[in-house]
């Protein structure tokens, strides 16, 4: 159900975190910096999510505590990693999502992902918000086709929790990791650029910041002249 969101992570599918110790041993609280305190391989979870799909998959495979405070993200699965989850009526409703995405992205104490519902009927919506989280905003974005799935997926990153910081791509600086394949796939999208000139962008560029800021004369060195004025075009035409 998602292999390839785990492909996407670096994941092992047989990996599994099972934490049976009592709910009540530890809570999150929150420090005199903003900070949040995050018990080890717990997450924190928005009170909005309580009684979801989402917390229900994840119930009995992690240990989930819900805090009334949590109102930047959805997801806290260390002091500074989280999650902000986009609702498939997050984005049938119009743009308001793109304001917490923001606070987010400008957030210096924290580093997080955007995971996305890729419904039927929110498709129609998803490459916009692809492009504004990571071609825009420089950050990681997961689609998932449901909560049952999205749960699967936070129970493997919080087993992620208990390895080594390098192990987990989505704890490391917010860069653009070259192999992650939604990078990728949004450079596609711009007019003209096929899978092998998109790789050739993303090795030249080292962040997705810089490639949407390239002037023509930098882009033409890799695509000639002709694409990078409409490759230019395309990027103030986004902004």
């Amino acid at each position: 159900m998602f292999c390839h969101l785990c492909q996407f992570a670096g994941l092992n599918q047989h990996h599994h975190y099972i934490i049976t110790t009592s709910l009540m041993e530890k809570e999150a609280t929150f420090s005199s910096t903003g900070l949040i305190h995050v018990p080890f391989g717990h997450v924190v979870a928005c009170e909005k999510w309580r009684g979801s799909q989402l917390a229900q998959g994840m119930q009995g495979k992690i240990k989930l505590v819900f805090e009334e405070d949590l109102t930047l993200v959805d997801f806290h699965l260390s002091n500074r990693f989280c999650i902000l989850y986009i609702t498939e009526a997050d984005l049938v409703a119009g743009n308001g999502y793109k304001k917490r995405i923001v606070r987010l992205r400008n957030a210096n104490n924290l580093q997080g992902i955007v995971i996305v519902e890729k419904t039927q009927m929110s498709e129609q919506y998803f490459t916009a918000v692809q492009k504004f989280v990571v071609l825009e905003l420089g950050m990681a974005l997961l689609p998932v086709s449901s909560q049952m799935e999205a749960s699967q997926l936070i129970i493997q990153l919080v087993h992620e929790q208990t390895k080594e910081r390098n192990r987990n791509p989505f704890l490391r600086k917010k860069s653009c990791q070259l192999s992650e394949s939604s990078v990728l796939q949004t450079v596609q999208q711009i007019p003209g650029v096929g899978k092998v000139t998109a790789l050739l962008l993303l090795q030249e560029f080292a962040s997705i910041q810089k490639l949407c800021n390239a002037s023509i004369q930098e882009l033409e060195q890799v695509v000639g002249h002709t694409l990078a004025e409409k490759m230019h075009t395309f990027f103030t035409q986004t902004r």
